[in-house]
Parts: structure tokens; C-alpha cells; sequence
């Protein structure tokens, strides 16, 4: 697995006396054990062999990143977003149009925050004005080489009625940087705690995996659900 393999030093300790060697895989593995994912790891790469290679600085180094973020909060424009989004109250016209079909979330500057990222959001008014599709659009704002958190509020149809709900997102794609990767998924829990009542749940790791819109539908009722935001599956 490794022959003919030399892994780049650990970023955060280049100047450790040990300057030992350490890969994704490695960091990958400490994490996934912590996350309490140990089945999926083994079947992904042989947990023997690879923590015998796990060396002491990168290991430290994985723990601080995870207990960097396990002081994060969520800020109050997030929970307020969210309670907007959720509470589907008789509206005029016009505060209909100010409803936010989907939302990004951020962590700050110093990572000690999860917060509403600046113009990263669809409206509902935007619909047939700015935004021919806002499922399309939707995915068109996540980052490529990063990680967040989001909102969608689904429209979509069964063979029996129309339906609206909303889906907590969780984008990490695989070309986001480790240590994202890492205080993102570490963090998660503290922004899902503030969503009650939350139904589906989805995490996404590339832009193959929600590019299609069948695959938010097989997440909302399997093969019951027939169209997404008046597309047909």
C-alpha cells in the first residue's frame, strides 16, 4: 500500500525534532477512530497497518485540530435563520419573498464560530426573477475546495401530495483541506443541536454526489418522491 510512497511532513510541526513523515491517510485514520467510525476504517484501509505508522507529533497534531473546535458556538443569525426558515406561518406577499430558500454557514476568521456567510443565500423571491432554478443555483454556491454547512428548503412532490421540507447539509468535499475537513466535521454537532426538528440530513463529499437532483430526492422518500423544485426525477 505504501511501496514507493514518501508522505510530505506534518504542516504544524516541521521544525519537531522528530520530523517524522505523516500522510492524509494517517491523520485520517486517528480521526476516524475518534469519530467512532472504526468499521468504516478498517474496511477502508486496514487499521493494523496503518496506526503502526501513526507517529506521535501527528498525532498531537490531529487532536489539536479536533479540540480547536470543540469550543465552537453557533452565533444567534444562524438559529434565527434557521427559526425563519423552519416556522411556516401565514405571510403577505412580500415577507414570503424575503424567505430564504437556502443559506451557507461558515466558521470565522479564528474558527471559534459557526455564522451566516455573506451573500451566500437564495431567496424566495429571487425564484423566476434572478434564479431559474434554485436547486441549481444552490449547489453553484458551495465551494469547491472547502467545507460548510447549509439549509435547503425542498419543494417536491410524491406520487400523493406536495410537500416542503428542510435539509441540513453537510458539504466536505474531498478537495477541501484536511484540517477543514477536520473542525468542520468536529463541529457539526454543535450547529445540529440548534436545528430541532430536523428530518433529513445529508453529507456531501463532491459536487457528483448533489449535482443530481435525484439524489436529494432518494434522501426526501426513496422512489415515492417524483419531482424536486417542478423538475420531474
Amino acid at each position: 500500500m505504501w511501496t514507493g510512497f514518501t508522505p510530505p511532513l506534518c504542516p504544524l510541526h516541521q521544525s519537531c525534532k522528530h520530523n517524522q513523515p505523516y500522510s492524509a491517510l494517517r491523520l485520517s485514520a486517528v480521526f476516524l477512530l475518534l469519530q467512532g467510525q472504526v468499521e468504516f476504517f478498517i474496511c477502508c484501509c486496514g487499521l493494523l497497518r496503518c496506526l503502526a505508522n501513526v507517529n506521535f507529533c501527528c498525532l498531537k497534531y490531529s487532536f489539536d485540530l479536533i479540540l480547536q473546535a470543540s469550543g465552537v458556538t453557533v452565533n444567534d443569525e444562524v438559529i434565527k435563520v434557521f427559526n425563519d426558515m423552519k416556522v411556516r406561518k401565514s405571510s403577505t406577499p412580500e415577507e414570503i419573498k424575503k424567505r430564504k430558500k437556502a443559506v451557507l454557514f461558515c466558521l470565522s476568521d479564528d474558527k471559534k464560530q459557526i455564522i451566516v456567510e455573506e451573500a451566500k443565500q437564495i431567496l424566495v423571491g429571487d425564484i423566476g426573477d434572478t434564479v431559474e432554478d434554485p436547486y441549481t443555483a444552490f449547489v453553484k454556491l458551495l465551494p469547491l475546495n472547502d467545507c460548510r454547512y447549509a439549509l435547503y428548503d425542498a419543494t417536491y412532490e410524491t406520487k400523493e401530495s406536495k410537500k416542503e421540507d428542510l435539509v441540513f447539509i453537510f458539504w466536505a468535499p474531498e478537495s477541501a483541506p484536511l484540517k477543514s475537513k477536520m473542525i468542520y466535521a468536529s463541529s457539526k454537532d454543535a450547529i445540529k443541536k440548534k436545528f430541532t426538528g430536523i428530518k433529513h440530513e445529508w453529507q456531501v463529499n463532491g459536487l457528483d454526489d448533489i449535482k443530481d437532483r435525484s439524489t436529494l430526492g432518494e434522501k426526501l422518500g426513496g422512489n415515492v418522491v417524483v419531482s424536486l423544485e417542478g423538475k420531474p426525477l
